[in-house]
């Protein structure tokens, strides 16, 4: 048979959840336009019972990856920009046609946001260093402070950045040890998707990431109120949605990161910028401080942490 002749191979996207590729329980799915309005898939369009079964495999796989060592985290975040660089080409396409970029500057999109995977992994094993360390005290005992991962966090993805942004929400939250429920660019899913793919084969264990698509409201509404999420990143809801998110979070307590504005005036430098450096600030939003007092001259008795 000719090339003439043969009938295209339509990628069917699907959800990323527990380490497995599952449709929507419910069926759904809606359409995927590029910048121009020409149709690009069918991604599934996520429900409420998916969102919870993705807390689920986030809780599961909570207690290996925080025990992991920082060293392998590491490892395995570096894994991911390997995995990344050799599928470089379709990213770049998924990229041009999500944002409506050239092909260079869609390349250079995909660049930052592999080099992104490796800034993140040189850090897990320094930010204890930096954020934690032994306290000066008046008496006779010691205190040091380390740092913890909070739990499951659930990451709204930043609207305009499918890939580049994608990637700066969600390195940093699994770098420091917690797993995350990802809830997709409503108007750009398929990048997110298609990492799920390379997630899956690169050494990351199932059910410490998982990637949801579908309509953002109708996701993040039960994430934010459940009782087993930790602590929520609402860089990609809008101003109504992250308003209603932050009382529904509210309800147990939940850590909130809200979006930073473009103007300055909340300290940060906007989220709309995902080229330039990214500092700290995400990797120290989801880690707890435990203080840890022990007395000196007896360092075969316990202390006693709070």
């Amino acid at each position: 048979m000719s090339t003439v002749d043969r009938l295209s191979v339509f990628k069917t996207y699907k959800l990323y959840v527990g380490g497995k590729f599952p449709r929507s329980e419910s069926g759904r799915v809606y359409e995927v336009t590029d910048s121009k309005g020409t149709w690009l898939a069918n991604a599934p369009r996520s429900s409420r019972k998916d969102a919870r079964d993705a807390v689920v495999a986030a809780r599961k796989a909570f207690g290996g990856w925080s025990g992991a060592t920082a060293y392998n985290r590491g490892q395995v975040l570096y894994r991911v920009a390997e995995m990344l660089e050799g599928r470089r080409d379709q990213f770049v396409r998924e990229v041009a046609d999500a944002e409506g970029l050239s092909r260079s500057k869609a390349g250079a999109v995909v660049d930052a946001a592999i080099d992104r995977w490796v800034w993140y992994a040189g850090w897990t094993d320094k930010i204890a260093q930096l954020v934690g360390g032994a306290n000066p005290v008046a008496g006779p005992f010691l205190n040091l402070s380390t740092p913890e991962p909070t739990g499951v966090v659930a990451v709204l993805a930043p609207r305009d950045s499918s890939f580049l942004g994608l990637v700066s929400v969600i390195a940093p939250v699994i770098a420091t040890g917690n797993t995350a429920v990802v809830v997709a660019s409503e108007r750009s899913p398929l990048p997110a998707l298609s990492l799920g793919e390379v997630l899956a084969t690169s050494d990351l264990p199932g059910g410490v990431v998982n990637v949801l698509s579908g309509k953002a409201a109708e996701i993040a509404a039960p994430l934010a109120s459940h009782q087993d999420v930790n602590a929520i990143d609402l860089t990609g809801a809008d101003a109504g949605l992250a308003k209603e998110l932050e009382i529904a979070a509210a309800d147990n307590l939940k850590r909130v990161l809200r979006p930073r504005r473009a103007d300055g005036k909340d300290g940060g430098r906007g989220d709309g910028d995902w080229l330039t450096d990214p500092g700290t600030a995400r990797l120290t939003a989801f880690l707890e401080t435990k203080t840890v007092w022990h007395p000196t001259g007896a360092l075969g008795v316990s202390g006693s942490s709070y």
